[in-house]
């Protein structure tokens, strides 16, 4: 234990005592919290394109689409009989959702009942999602008005409009784009930043020293320090930044404390084996930040998985942030069970256990190659 703890000491003192790992590990954290999300705080798409499948073919239906068209959000790709058909625009991504008119609207309508439409977005990117299914709810409440105004002229006032949208977002309560993106993001913030910082302090040391070796115990000493410094870190960003940027926050406390160790765990495990590459503390900057992107289309949040290889698909599961940034998305914003992310906690643990037997094996024998 003692060597464990002094191996903890010498750790948390080299993070403060060394200005560029601190700038990276702590105040591109806080930085980034509130620099990153104000790319996002306004986000307006246009004439997305859509298909209608008119099953009615009446002049009711017509009415609609037209005003759908006029919608500024949207634009009307074609219209078809088919569902079909739209659904294959939208999985080949030319189209980014579809409304299905059904049979029978125009008789609804004449008959004073509610009309009946279906909605579809894709929600391979949320933000456009979004704006296709809020323009058509736009136009089928502009719709609505416009008949009920038509019945209320020849049948008398105190009509209630004809079709009645009804909208629910189920977690992403502002359906904000920032509100998608930025939570996932920030996970893997948390980890880049405390690679780098890993990578940085080895890098330090094999410069003045030459080598790197540690001890198993030592090990497990400077991987506590980093991961304390870690999951602080991630308790920053899920305790004050998604709450003062007004992020969802579903609240699966148990979950994001073990997920966020788990999460946290494999990052300093995989920082610890990728770190004794680098003779230099300058390709940790290098090597490091420009993978960020990369890894963020990894892990599948923003980027469908349905639309990536399948080796790509294995390849991401050897990142830490490809299931910590969809374990954090569940248990923070989705209010996740246990069993429904168990999943990826098994990757995290398998991730844990591999990097780290992978770490002790490289400081514990000489190393042979290096990044140069």
């Amino acid at each position: 234990m003692a060597t464990i703890q002094q191996a903890f000491r010498q750790t948390l003192r080299a993070i403060f005592s060394d200005r560029a790992v601190v700038t990276v590990m702590v105040g591109a954290v806080i930085l980034y919290s509130f620099f990153y999300p104000m790319g996002y705080r306004q986000q307006v798409a246009s004439d997305q394109p859509i298909m209608v499948v008119d099953e009615d073919r009446s002049s009711a239906s017509r009415s609609l689409v037209r005003h759908i068209d006029s919608v500024q959000a949207l634009h009307v790709l074609a219209v078809t009989g088919s569902r079909q058909d739209a659904m294959a625009e939208v999985v080949a991504m030319r189209a980014e959702g579809f409304i299905v008119i059904g049979r029978g609207f125009e008789r609804d309508l004449l008959r004073g009942d509610q009309g009946q439409v279906a909605i579809y977005g894709n929600g391979a990117w949320l933000g456009r999602a979004n704006t296709v299914l809020t323009g058509l709810g736009d136009a089928i409440t502009a719709f609505a008005r416009t008949a009920a105004v038509q019945q209320a002229a020849f049948a008398g006032a105190g009509l209630q409009p004809p079709l009645q949208l009804v909208q629910r977002p189920l977690f992403n309560t502002r359906e904000g784009y920032g509100s998608a993106v930025v939570t996932g993001v920030a996970e893997l913030i948390i980890q880049q930043t405390l690679l780098i910082g890993i990578a940085v302090m080895a890098g330090t040391r094999r410069e003045r020293e030459g080598r790197l070796f540690f001890s198993g115990r030592q090990l497990i000493g400077i991987a506590g320090a980093c991961l304390l410094i870690g999951f602080i870190n991630m308790m920053y960003y899920a305790g004050f930044m998604f709450w003062y940027q007004d992020y969802p926050l579903a609240g699966n406390l148990a979950g994001l404390l073990f997920g966020g160790l788990l999460f946290i765990g494999a990052v300093v495990a995989f920082g610890l084996f990728i770190a004794s590459f680098f003779r230099t503390r300058e390709r940790a900057y290098q090597l490091i930040l420009v993978t960020s992107l990369p890894l963020f289309f990894l892990s599948n949040l923003s980027w469908p998985a349905t639309a990536t290889p399948e080796w790509l698909l294995w390849l991401a599961k050897t990142l830490p942030s490809t299931a910590g940034i969809n374990l954090m998305v569940k248990f923070n914003q989705l209010g996740a069970t246990f069993s429904e992310a168990g999943r990826e906690l098994l990757n995290l643990a398998l991730l844990v256990v591999v990097y780290g037997g992978l770490a002790i094996w490289r400081y514990r024998r000489p190393l042979a190659t290096a990044v140069h």
